[in-house]
């Protein structure tokens, strides 16, 4: 696995770089391949963060954690979560590869429903655009689109269905369940 390591405010010292290097490890046996971990270091406001992004197996993952003057317990701490998340997603996945595919249709149905049901309410006063992030779209299914959103901790996801070659939207709902949109 190659690890870049980037410090924001902070010096990387040998003794951070070596622990990095040493506790990222752990993540392999979840992963067949992690080709790459971008892990940034950074001070902000007295908060000592640490922010990793892996990419491997055709997932992204990403964490982030800050801890008040301690480095070394934000990089335990992001491990942790890290760990957690791909547990989580592995047992999904199996749970998913258990019900079989008329269970998944079931699920893409309702959550195309709900997704059309919604309606925004626009304000008068709205925000400014201030960030844009371009993105490479790879093919998935909502459900595997799902499983990605929860591993990059996002409250929704782009992707392109594999199914119909379009591009969907799938978004966490406040009662917990997703939602699904797609082209008309």
């Amino acid at each position: 696995m190659l690890i870049n390591i980037k410090g924001k405010n902070v010096e990387v010292t040998d003794a951070l770089r070596s622990y990095i290097e040493k506790k990222l490890p752990k993540l392999e046996k979840y992963f067949q391949d992690i080709r790459e971990a971008n892990v940034v270091l950074s001070v902000q406001r007295g908060m000592q963060m640490v922010e990793v992004l892996l990419e491997g197996d055709g997932i992204l993952l990403r964490g982030e954690e800050r801890r008040v003057n301690d480095m070394y317990a934000s990089i335990d701490e992001v491990v942790e979560k890290l760990e957690g998340r791909v547990k989580k997603f592995k047992r999904k996945r199996d749970k998913s590869i258990e019900e079989g595919p008329k269970a998944r249709q079931l699920v893409r149905d309702q959550a195309r429903v709900e997704a059309y049901g919604a309606e925004d309410d626009i304000e008068e006063d709205m925000p400014s655009l201030v960030r844009t992030k371009r993105f490479a779209l790879k093919p998935m299914t909502p459900e595997e689109a799902a499983q990605q959103m929860e591993l990059l901790h996002h409250s929704f996801f782009v992707f392109r269905n594999a199914e119909t070659e379009e591009v969907n939207v799938i978004y966490l709902r406040e009662d917990g369940n997703y939602g699904l949109i797609e082209p008309a």
